[in-house]
Parts: structure tokens; C-alpha cells; sequence
């Protein structure tokens, strides 16, 4: 049986993606990680975010299988999400910067990416950061990120069945119920 989408949302460090990642093995589905970090050279030379992506991948273990969508997220889950998988998307705030760099239609995008999440037949968790939460940015393209990570979070919020939010490790159900 599908869980139906899911959007877990918190501010850096509050638990997001151990949360999602126990909904995911809690299921007794085939687990499927999609990292949107764009592999190193692409950004170039980040010890401190590889590592970070070691202990991620450390953590899960071998029952998950991983994959990369940088940039074509919306195709990896059409292509990827059934019956019998559960997919965890790691993260939409780093799907997002990736669009903006690289100079993309950011509300193209976005309204491709809801319809997706609204027509997958699996089971999905999207994680994302609340970036709305601290002081206005002081430059324009910061500023234009919080608000348009802003309003994808809204977008995703709509189709999906489940919106928690985290802080401190405790999850806060918005909409829906928390997972089991």
C-alpha cells in the first residue's frame, strides 16, 4: 500500500533526514535515497559536505539504493516511484539551488516537480528546509531563493498527504498524521 507523499520539513540540523529515513525503513519497502548534490567537481573540492554525504550514506546502509538527480529530480521519480518502493528525496533546497545556479525556469520547474508528486503511484518523502524562518537576506539572490524555496514549500505542502515539520529532533505534524 502507497503512504502517499509526504514533506518534511525544519531548519538545518533539527532531524529532517534521519526522520524521513526511519519512515522509509519503517515501511518494509525497497528503500531508494535521491541526492541532489551535485557530485564533487561539479561544485568543486567540499570535504566537509562529502563527508557529511559519507555519514548519510554510512547511516542508511546497504538495503538502499542510491541515486542522483541533481537537476532532472521530477524524471527520477516518474521513472523511480511504484508500487513497492519508497523514495526519499534528500533535498529539495539543494534541487533548488542547483535550478537557480545553473539559471533555470524556477517556476517552470516547480509546477512540473507538484504535478509529478501529485501523479506518483509509490510511496515518497521529500525533505526541504524552512529558509523563512531567520532575517530578510541582505543581497538579491539570496533573497530571491528564500522566496522561491518559500513558495515551492507551499507547492509541495498542497499535494502532498503529509507535511511535518522538525525542530530539535521532535516531529510536528501540519498536515496529516505523523507516520507510525
Amino acid at each position: 500500500m502507497s503512504a502517499g507523499a509526504t514533506l518534511v520539513l525544519g531548519g538545518a540540523r533539527s532531524g529532517k533526514s534521519l526522520y524521513a529515513e526511519r519512515m522509509v525503513t519503517a515501511s518494509g519497502l525497497e528503500p531508494v535515497y535521491v541526492a541532489t548534490y551535485r557530485p564533487m567537481g561539479e561544485m568543486g573540492e567540499d570535504a566537509e559536505m562529502e563527508a557529511r554525504i559519507a555519514a548519510h550514506r554510512s547511516r542508511r546502509g546497504p538495503p538502499w539504493r542510491n541515486l542522483e538527480a541533481p537537476v532532472e529530480l521530477a524524471a527520477t521519480i516518474r521513472r523511480e516511484s511504484g508500487e513497492g518502493t519508497y523514495l526519499l528525496v534528500d533535498c529539495l533546497t539543494l534541487w533548488l539551488t542547483n535550478l537557480l545556479l545553473g539559471g533555470a525556469d524556477l517556476d517552470a520547474a516547480a509546477v512540473e516537480l507538484t504535478q509529478t508528486i501529485g501523479e506518483a503511484g509509490g510511496s515518497l518523502v521529500l525533505v526541504a528546509n524552512e529558509v523563512g524562518l531567520g532575517i530578510v537576506p541582505e543581497n538579491a539572490l539570496a533573497r530571491r531563493f528564500r522566496d522561491a524555496q518559500g513558495r515551492l514549500n507551499q507547492d509541495i505542502a498542497a499535494v502532498a498527504d503529509t507535511v511535518v515539520f522538525m525542530a530539535a529532533g521532535l516531529p510536528m505534524a501540519f498536515k496529516g498524521k505523523l507516520p507510525s
